[in-house]
C-alpha cells in the first residue's frame, strides 16, 4: 500500500476501501495457511511472539553457553562418525576438544558443563572397526 490517505477521508473508510479493492484484484487468494485454524489461537499471549516465530523459523536457538557446547560436542560427535576418513575424524574431534579444553579452564555460566575432551585414538579405533570393507 503505497497511497496516501487522501485529507477528509475517514481512516476506516480509507482502509475498508484498500481492502475492498485488494480483494477484487484476487490479492488475497492462495495465501498461504488459508482455510487452517491459527497455530497460536489458543496459547497465551506472549510478547515476543515475533521474534521467537522467526528464530524458529531461521534454525536459530539461544542455549546456555554450556547447554550449546553440549550440543556442538553431539553433533562433532555424530559428524566423526560419519566421516570419509581417519584424518577427518581427527580433525572434528581435535577442534571440539579445543572448545571443550576451553571451557573446562574458564566454565561457562548457566548449568554445569558435564563434558570431558573425546578420546581421539579411541574414536578413531571404533571408526576403523565401522567402516572395515566386509569383503
Amino acid at each position: 500500500m503505497t497511497e496516501r490517505k487522501p485529507p477528509g477521508v475517514s481512516v476506516e473508510s480509507f482502509v475498508d476501501r484498500q481492502i475492498r479493492e485488494a480483494t477484487e484484484r484476487g490479492e488475497f487468494e492462495d495465501l498461504p495457511g488459508w482455510g487452517k485454524p491459527l497455530a497460536s489461537l489458543d496459547a497465551p499471549y506472549d510478547e515476543l511472539w515475533w521474534i521467537k516465530g522467526k528464530m524458529h523459523r531461521e534454525g536459530f536457538a539461544v542455549l546456555p553457553p554450556a547447554l550449546a557446547l553440549r550440543k556442538e560436542a553431539e553433533d562433532a560427535l555424530e559428524k566423526a562418525r560419519a566421516a570419509r576418513s581417519e584424518r577427518q575424524v581427527r580433525d572434528i574431534l581435535t577442534e571440539i576438544n579445543e572448545k571443550i579444553a576451553a571451557a573446562l579452564r574458564m566454565p561457562p555460566p548457566g548449568p554445569p558443563l558435564g563434558l570431558t575432551e573425546f578420546d581421539v585414538e579411541a574414536e578413531v579405533r571404533t571408526w576403523r572397526r565401522d567402516h572395515r570393507d566386509p569383503a
